[in-house]
């Protein structure tokens, strides 16, 4: 492997990189293709620890490039719902976006070569930064914590991990055993085998253990299946609705204790939908109904979560307060949206007015949740509600913006990471689907499938106790890896 790297120009170490980093974002659903992600990683770890410093910042950043490429092609999606207004922004959203992430991985490759003495130390340095660059990105400028590398253990046992270690912790282990070939050969090999082993039975056995009883709450998920390009006609809007008041009316036994519709299902502002909410509730037999809608006041314009009563009143209501940049609002909106650029899901030219920030709901009977609106699911940070530990959490949810390929099951993968992270069951109702119940291990248990329209009547799982996660969040992460920096910066300092 050395003498081939040893023939590659400057140019082609880049297009290897870039190469390299496509390739590992098989590894992110639907594909899973988890091997081929530590492996692709393994070749960039290698890349990376050659050269300059300049060089390794360079490489890193075309596989971060690539990475991100292949990763969040789906970018381009809202960008051709109207595609005569916004389709020649999609190709500079994919590029600004993978170029911008890139950044991170960038930065990342400069700090290991620093911190690192020979392509060993610069190889495991970089497995550290790199998992450190992922944890940035997940908070600077309200944060992009889309596509982790960790985010590659989603579905198989190695996710059990994240109750106690977060996401940042399955990506330090995704890039630790990708380095460890790269820094002892065999020996390394043998030694991320071990480590893939250890952390894989650890999830078996989390797995075999006892699961909490299902609660006696039973929950009705609505899936109406209205295309992004169709949501808003006029001839459209009562079709989509009647599927909604169809599928909430249909008589079962036992009767559902709540029906959950998605994000901004019910077509009309909040403030002036009394009349609707009375036909929901009917709809309903006098069961509670929660549902997505926007809302104005005087400060502007929500993206809400409500839940109506027997008699079609506002029982609770909850604003989205994470709201997603250059979609639901503009930075500078006032000036950008005066020469006609809106965010692309809000329907006023300024976008949303953001909310307090996370909220309890006690919905009675059918426990304490903790609402999620669309892209706060990505977030672990926003499930952090005061007033205490909730019993379960729903995310509702139109995925009809992240298309049809990769966005709807990156978007339920990083759900089911957020149950086994808090140790909680997860109800996710989203328009063009994938809607899901999920436990608190993060098991799909029972779904309705991406564009197709109908309901799903399901039994409300049990929740687990808090999780160490649950309990410190990513603090302790911070901490190790600052304690690590400490470590390379005395060793470099010895040498």
């Amino acid at each position: 492997m050395t003498s081939l790297l040893g023939r590659l120009s400057a140019r082609r170490f880049g297009f290897a990189a870039f190469g390299l980093g496509v390739l590992a974002a098989s590894g992110q659903a639907p594909l899973g293709w988890w091997p081929l992600t530590l492996l692709a990683l393994a070749g960039c770890i290698a890349l990376v620890a050659r050269g300059t410093w300049q060089q390794a910042a360079g490489r890193a950043w075309a596989a971060g490039a690539g990475y991100f490429a292949g990763a969040v092609n789906w970018i381009v999606e809202p960008f051709l719902v109207d595609i005569a207004r916004h389709g020649w922004m999609a190709p500079f959203a994919l590029l600004l976006l993978a170029g911008g992430l890139a950044l991170f991985w960038g930065a990342a490759g400069a700090l290991a070569h620093w911190l690192g003495r020979g392509r060993q130390s610069r190889a495991l340095a970089f497995a550290v930064t790199l998992a450190f660059a992922e944890l940035a990105r997940s908070h600077v400028l309200t944060g992009f914590p889309w596509a982790l590398v960790g985010h590659v253990w989603i579905g198989t046992p190695v996710m059990q991990l994240a109750a106690l270690t977060g996401p940042h912790g399955l990506s330090l282990l995704a890039v630790s055993i990708a380095a460890l070939p790269a820094m002892a050969r065999w020996r390394g090999v043998g030694l991320a085998a071990a480590l893939l082993a250890a952390a894989w039975g650890g999830g078996m056995f989390r797995l075999a253990q006892p699961m909490p009883a299902d609660t006696p709450v039973v929950v009705r998920l609505v899936q109406p299946n209205a295309a992004q390009h169709l949501k808003w006609r006029p001839d459209m809007v009562p079709v989509f609705f009647e599927r909604l008041m169809d599928a909430t009316a249909r008589p079962a036994d036992p009767a559902p204790d709540i029906v959950i519709w998605p994000e901004t299902s019910v077509p009309y502002l909040l403030n002036h939908a009394d009349d609707v909410m009375g036909m929901m509730a009917d709809a309903a037999g006098g069961g509670p109904v929660m549902f997505g809608a926007q809302r104005r006041d005087r400060q502007g314009v929500y993206n809400s979560l409500a839940v109506i009563d027997a008699q079609g009143r506002v029982s609770h209501l909850y604003d989205k307060h994470h709201l997603v940049p250059f979609g639901e609002y503009l930075p500078f909106g006032g000036v950008l949206g005066a020469i006609g650029l809106k965010g692309l899901a809000a329907r006023d030219a300024y976008g949303y007015t953001p909310g307090p920030g996370p909220r309890l709901l006690d919905l009675g009977p059918a426990g304490r949740v903790v609402p999620l609106i669309c892209y706060e699911a990505v977030f672990p940070e926003d499930l952090r509600a005061p007033g205490g530990r909730p019993d379960w959490v729903v995310q509702i949810t139109n995925d009809a913006w992240f298309g049809r390929l990769t966005g709807p099951y990156q978007h339920l993968a990083q759900a089911r990471l957020r149950a086994v992270e808090r140790g909680l069951p997860l109800v996710r109702v989203a328009n063009t689907g994938v809607s899901a119940v999920i436990d608190a291990r993060g098991r799909v248990l029972d779904s309705l499938p991406l564009n197709t329209a109908g309901a799903l009547d399901a039994g409300l799982p049990g929740a687990l106790p808090p999780t160490p996660y649950a309990r410190g969040g990513d603090w302790p992460a911070v901490f190790a890896f600052f304690l690590l920096f400490a470590l390379f910066a005395a060793a470099r300092r010895q040498k």
